[in-house]
């Protein structure tokens, strides 16, 4: 049975395929070579990732990164797509789901976003509600450099508080959405924010994310 992460990945991988070397994402600075590198570094150089969460260790993960850069984009491409060796912790296929699919996702909308033209994504329910929660589970850690209050609400009026603070923005939209929104890239997010207007900007540009 496919699981989330594995249709994810495989769908990260034909959009970093489709897409070419050199094509922008939504990642400051980075190009899609410069994303399938982190991607690849971050499932099978342990050694080196932990500099995604640590900065004394974000050196390390950057000559690594830098290394993997080096290799050919396709090669790249496939290890993205054949998934984790035996040896690593992502192989384990509730770690995989546990750990990678907000990753997947999130990577994949950005290749897909940073194109001209791109066409929105439909995402059934089940899937809609796996990525809500996880957001739910996540949010105090992606809100809390935000400063204002930070409220994430779904249509259907279910609500995860990303931060405490005064005055509150409220971020109403899908799960997929507000997840965008949630990981710092929130002028790609098709949201409504709800607010004091100087809060609202704040909010917008808030360093939101791990």
């Amino acid at each position: 049975m496919t699981t989330h992460a594995k249709r994810e990945r495989l769908l990260l991988a034909d959009l970093l395929e489709s897409a070419g070397p050199e094509a922008p994402t939504l990642c400051a600075g980075w190009t899609t070579y410069d994303l399938a590198a982190h991607v690849v570094v971050r499932e099978r150089r342990q050694d080196a990732a932990g500099g995604i969460l640590f900065k004394p260790l974000q050196n390390r993960l950057e000559r690594v990164q830098a290394e993997f850069r080096q290799k050919p984009y396709e090669e790249l491409v496939q290890l993205i797509r054949s998934g984790p060796p035996r040896f690593s912790p992502f192989a384990l296929k509730q770690v995989d789901e546990a750990a990678n699919v907000v990753e997947f996702y999130v990577h994949a909308e950005d290749v897909r976003r940073a194109q001209p033209g791109y066409a929105p994504r439909e995402l059934d329910a089940v899937f809609s509600d796996t990525l809500w929660q996880r957001l739910e589970r996540s949010a105090r850690m992606v809100g809390r450099k935000s400063p204002v209050g930070l409220v994430l609400r779904r249509p259907d009026g279910q609500t995860a508080v990303a931060h405490r603070g005064a005055p509150v923005v409220t971020v109403t939209g899908e799960p997929a959405e507000l997840l965008l929104f949630a990981t710092g890239r929130q002028e790609a997010a098709q949201v409504e924010l709800e607010g004091d207007k100087d809060a609202v900007a704040q909010a917008y540009e808030a360093p939101l994310g791990i």
